[in-house]
């Protein structure tokens, strides 16, 4: 199979090399980007971007809006500028239209929900990679015998910021899919690990003849349940509560697994595309959707990120290419494997039973 659509071609490392002089410039910017992301993220937890949605404001207001100490206030707005987060005119700064977009808190399109979760989570823990990868075990709660799931499902509020970061992360996917896929030659589908119902809810909202739902653990029912009533789909969307490791997948014409199969081992991976085939009807359809690995492995970083981000949060989780993937699927019984473009770094895996 060839790289997925979604990649776009560069050149590679030594055909770049041999294109420019040698320069330490971005060895220093992408070893040094810790600083810019950390700048970011906590702009995010401060809230700048939600408080400058309503208007805009000179240093000393904003200062006091988010509540910075005078010291250093200006260099940090002056940052967010220079990095393109934000724009200032005539003293006063506002968002740019991506930040006013996706990192207002008041907006369904925020984002900054993920940005949280790597802020809170994952942003001390993949400090520890160099271990991760010495000892090949993960760096979260885990290390100290704990689980990183009580963590983040603690409470009611950790849950609700957990999922929404996981709409997030699937928001443009499911746009995508909900143009790519033709839905229109089905009537019932399910998300496998649907979060807080995004997924769902696009597809739904995209094809009104479509009936369906998603499929988690019990304490993601309420969330999934606000979530799809606040677009008014309750009457199209059911939650099916239950662990898909324990309990049989609910059956429908459509079954869709996203951002779920990199989080296990190979055997693990294998278990579960055996439960998804064993639920769907003959000529019903699997959707595995990930940040597919381009096949040559040199193109989409953020795929191989991620699956170093498994090293650092699971015991056996790892990304794959999509070549990877339609072998396990075709192994689990599936036909007329093929691999699709959705947007961005994500790519799905679409399988006939």
């Amino acid at each position: 199979m060839a790289n997925t659509p979604h990649q776009v071609p560069q050149a590679s490392g030594a055909d770049a090399a041999n294109q420019r002089e040698p320069s330490p410039e971005r060895l220093l910017q992408v070893g040094m980007g810790f600083w810019a992301a950390k700048t970011l993220l906590s702009a995010v937890e401060l809230g700048v971007f939600t408080h400058l949605a309503l208007t805009p404001r000179d240093v000393a207001e904003l200062r006091d809006v988010v509540g910075l100490h005078p010291r250093s206030a200006h260099d940090f707005f002056d940052a967010l500028v220079a990095l393109n987060f934000l724009e200032r005119e005539d003293g006063k700064y506002r968002n740019t239209p991506d930040t006013a977009l996706f990192l207002d808190k008041a907006k369904p399109s925020y984002v900054g929900g993920l940005l949280e979760m790597a802020n809170a989570r994952l942003y001390p823990f993949w400090g520890l990679l160099t271990e991760a990868l010495r000892t090949g075990k993960p760096q979260n709660e885990a290390k100290h015998g704990g689980n990183p799931f009580d963590a983040i499902y603690r409470d009611e509020s950790s849950l609700r910021g957990f999922l929404q970061a996981m709409t997030g992360i699937s928001l443009g996917a499911a746009r995508a899919m909900a143009q790519k896929f033709p839905w229109q030659n089905y009537g019932t589908f399910i998300d496998i690990g649907a979060a807080q119902g995004a997924l769902p809810v696009e597809i739904a909202l995209a094809h009104p003849h479509l009936h369906g739902g998603g499929f988690d653990l019990p304490v993601v029912g309420p969330v999934f349940e606000d979530y799809v009533a606040s677009h008014g789909l309750q009457e199209r969307l059911h939650f099916h509560s239950g662990d898909f490791f324990k309990d049989p997948c609910p059956s429908a014409d459509v079954l869709v697994m996203g951002h779920i199969l990199h989080d296990w081992d190979l055997e693990q991976k294998m278990a579960l595309l055996a439960k998804c085939r064993a639920a769907l009807p003959p000529g019903g359809c699997l959707i595995v959707y990930d940040a597919l690995i381009d096949d040559e492995r040199r193109q989409n970083a953020f795929g191989l990120l991620m699956s170093l981000n498994m090293l650092i949060e699971t015991p056996g989780g790892f990304d794959y290419t999509g070549a990877q993937c339609c072998a396990w699927m075709r192994e689990a019984g599936f036909s007329q494997v093929r691999v699709e473009p959705l947007a961005g770094p994500d790519s799905m895996v679409i399988g006939t039973r």
